[in-house]
């Protein structure tokens, strides 16, 4: 018969003590084997809404992982980008030189829209034209043969990329009217014009409904086709920006945006492919 072996009680407390250190630690490492870092992706206002739906995808696709994808505008995803405040800053317009020690990422093109009312008869306007407009230099739409009623002109705010590019592909150094209403996202914008039968505004060719209407400008309609055949003008990237090389969770995001199922969202989005 076998004997049973007596343990001091001070051996078992010690030992019930390990076993419960062992299976704390190994819960731990489990936890940690399962946690998934936070991504954060920060920065323009333009991005944020197509960056919604490939984070959405995302971690659909990939159970575990997350997203936050924030705004701020392009400037301050860049410089959140530059702190470490985001794992990927986005920007809707090129980087200036102090900002290419960057690294940057294409991930798309897209066309600025100047956009009226509905009703606006005004359906054509030169690049020229429209300068002087958001100039504060030609104030009524009569000039251009529409209604004898004052333009409002609507922009968007100083940091914007999306003002960036206008500022760059239209107006060059003439400055914006301060009369403008100034506005802090592509579809607040969209949401006053909307609104207003006498407004004109510009936002991400993306983001045209029907409830406003985009000019075309020199004659060329703002399309995908005009845009992949650099017939009309306004184009801007959609930039992706890590401060040196991507980590491997912001790799793996951008990865996917890249890929073919991230490119064809972008299509269907209204973007212009990269792949």
């Amino acid at each position: 018969m076998a004997k049973m072996i007596c343990l001091p009680r001070f051996a078992i407390q010690a030992l019930s003590w390990f076993l419960l250190t062992l299976a704390v630690l190994s819960f731990a490492a489990c936890l940690k084997r399962g946690a998934q870092k936070e991504l954060i992706v920060a920065g323009s206002t333009s991005i944020q809404p197509f960056a919604d739906r490939w984070a959405e995808i995302y971690m659909t696709k990939y159970p575990g992982r997350i997203v936050n994808v924030q705004g701020g505008g392009s400037s301050s995803g860049i410089q959140a980008a530059r702190s470490g405040a985001a794992d990927i800053g986005t920007s809707s317009r090129e980087l200036k030189p102090e900002e290419k020690d960057l690294t940057e990422i294409v991930v798309a093109r897209d066309g600025l829209a100047v956009i009226v009312h509905p009703s606006n008869p005004v359906s054509d306007l030169t690049i020229s034209q429209v300068r002087q407009i958001f100039a504060g230099e030609q104030r009524s739409w009569k000039d251009f043969g529409g209604r004898n009623r004052a333009i409002t002109v609507v922009t968007r705010e100083e940091g914007s990329g999306t003002r960036g590019a206008f500022q760059e592909l239209v107006m060059g150094k003439v400055r914006i009217t301060k009369g403008a209403i100034v506005e802090d996202s592509n579809g607040t914008v969209r949401e006053i014009v909307a609104g207003d039968p006498d407004s004109i505004g510009y936002i991400s060719l993306g983001l045209v409904n029907s409830a406003v209407k985009a000019l075309n400008l020199d004659g060329v309609m703002p399309t995908d086709a005009n845009i992949l055949e650099n017939r009309y003008r306004l184009v801007r990237p959609f930039l992706f920006v890590t401060k040196g090389p991507a980590g491997s969770e912001a790799k793996e995001f951008i990865d996917f945006v890249l890929s073919r199922e991230g490119q064809d969202l972008i299509r269907k989005e209204g973007l212009i492919p990269v792949q």
